[in-house]
């Protein structure tokens, strides 16, 4: 399929940097495409190579960071890489010049890389370099201390496809029904007068007039950032990079800023507000989206999105204009052809899930990519030992105190052992499963 929008020659945010771990390799798959993120103890850089050994094809994100030498080793058979990708070692290797006549020929394939605005960003063609160095990277004017503007972040990993979350977040008439309660409120909704301000390969501008003014912009093939003004100077932001993954599979990379309350922003734990709004927010979307997709694609089979979609007012102005785009300038396809995934088979690898578990599943989803969550979840952990143990302990102790300090201290001491486990029952029941799994149920937000 030949079209005018490449979606491998662009920059793509993999995650926040404080969210990847030095300290070993991780993978990441973005438009089929299995990656390995590690970072050199030289150069304190991430760096990013297709996840195969090119000796037998093992993943690289299951090898380790060789303290001795500081390459990247496979833990299969031993291969070494430096930063480069360069092969350094094979400890099979009979003749010692093996490795130095071959190094172009043994090297493991790196991904161009940039670090900005507190994200890694990855160009998914190795091939073209000189063009990677000469494309800007899709950031954010809000994303700007010096100019007042905070800001915190989330990644998630959705059940649902690329395509599917654009129109998601490109559409805010959903927000009062989908995020009652959360971020809305269904009994204030009101129309939506949504007009196109440009439109072209490179980018959708979109305008909201109305009391507070809101400007879209989509910047292909990832880039849907929100600018709203609230009057009095005062801004916020939504920016998001919206990843392909594979079919059916979408990755979000979101930063939220603001330029007021910033006092409030940094005494608020990431953790909590991941807890309580980011990851509530995203739960809101992710069920009947994951149904909504697999209905479309269905009827796909033999009409267009044109005629499936029923879409009469112009709050859905944007989401038109999006679908346009993306089939006059990609043929309303993503290139899964080009990794190897055949067009045909895609209907047939996304079954609806029935398992709410599955797809509102945070724990995969996020808390094991985000460094804030899992610290949290750790720390709610070892608090529940601690106050299991200090129960049994002073029970026990209590338990042998002579009578005449059985009133005076095992009194105090059995009222706050009841006090720790009542602690470790909002730790275990409430707060702990937050990390894993919410069932998020619209007909119980009153």
């Amino acid at each position: 399929m030949t079209t005018e929008f490449n979606f491998f020659q662009n920059w793509y945010p993999i995650s926040p940097l404080e969210d990847l771990e030095y300290d070993r390799p991780t993978t990441v798959t973005i438009l089929g495409k299995s990656l390995v993120i590690w970072q050199s103890p030289v150069s304190k850089k991430y760096q990013v190579f297709l996840d195969e050994c090119p000796h037998r094809l093992a993943p690289l994100s299951e090898g380790r960071i060789e303290p001795k030498t500081g390459n990247l080793m496979c833990s299969y058979h031993g291969w070494e890489f430096d930063a480069d990708g360069t092969c350094q070692r094979i400890p099979q290797a009979e003749n010692p010049d093996l490795v130095s006549k071959n190094k172009t020929n043994f090297c493991a394939r790196k991904f161009p890389t940039q670090e900005a605005n507190e994200l890694l960003w990855v160009w998914l063609d190795p091939k073209s370099e000189e063009l990677a160095a000469k494309t800007p990277l899709p950031l954010s004017p809000q994303i700007d201390a010096e100019k007042g503007f905070v800001w915190s972040s989330i990644v998630r990993d959705l059940e649902y496809d690329w395509q599917t979350l654009i129109e998601n977040v490109a559409d805010p008439s959903h927000v009062p029904f989908a995020h009652h309660g959360v971020q809305g409120d269904r009994e204030k909704a009101e129309p939506l007068p949504i007009t196109i301000s440009q439109s072209n390969a490179q980018i959708i501008e979109a305008k909201i007039d109305r009391k507070f003014k809101s400007t879209i912009t989509f910047q292909p093939p990832c880039h849907l950032e929100y600018q709203i003004s609230l009057g009095a100077d005062k801004q916020i932001g939504l920016i998001t990079y919206c990843i392909p993954v594979s079919p059916g599979k979408s990755r979000i990379v979101a930063q939220f800023s603001r330029n007021f309350a910033q006092n409030l922003h940094r005494i608020t734990p990431r953790w909590w507000d991941h807890l309580q709004n980011r990851n509530l927010i995203l739960d809101g979307d992710m069920v009947f989206l994951h149904y909504q997709e697999r209905i479309l694609q269905q009827k796909q089979q033999t009409q267009t999105w044109k005629t499936a979609y029923k879409m009469p007012t112009s709050a859905d102005k944007l989401i038109i204009e999006f679908r346009n785009w993306f089939d006059k300038y990609s043929g309303g396809k993503l290139p899964w052809q080009e990794v190897g995934i055949n067009p045909p088979d895609i209907l047939s690898i996304l079954p609806m899930t029935q398992n709410r578990q599955q797809i509102l599943d945070r724990y995969h989803q996020h808390t094991q990519h985000c460094s804030s969550c899992r610290g949290a979840l750790k720390t709610v952990q070892r608090w529940q030992i601690f106050l299991l143990v200090y129960f049994i302990l002073t029970i026990a102790t209590v338990a042998l105190l002579p009578d005449a300090l059985r009133l005076p201290w095992g009194l105090p001491l059995t009222l706050t052992a009841l006090l720790g486990m009542g602690v470790y029952g909002g730790l275990k029941f409430w707060l702990e499963p937050k990390f894993y799994f919410v069932d998020y149920i619209h007909a119980f937000k009153k």
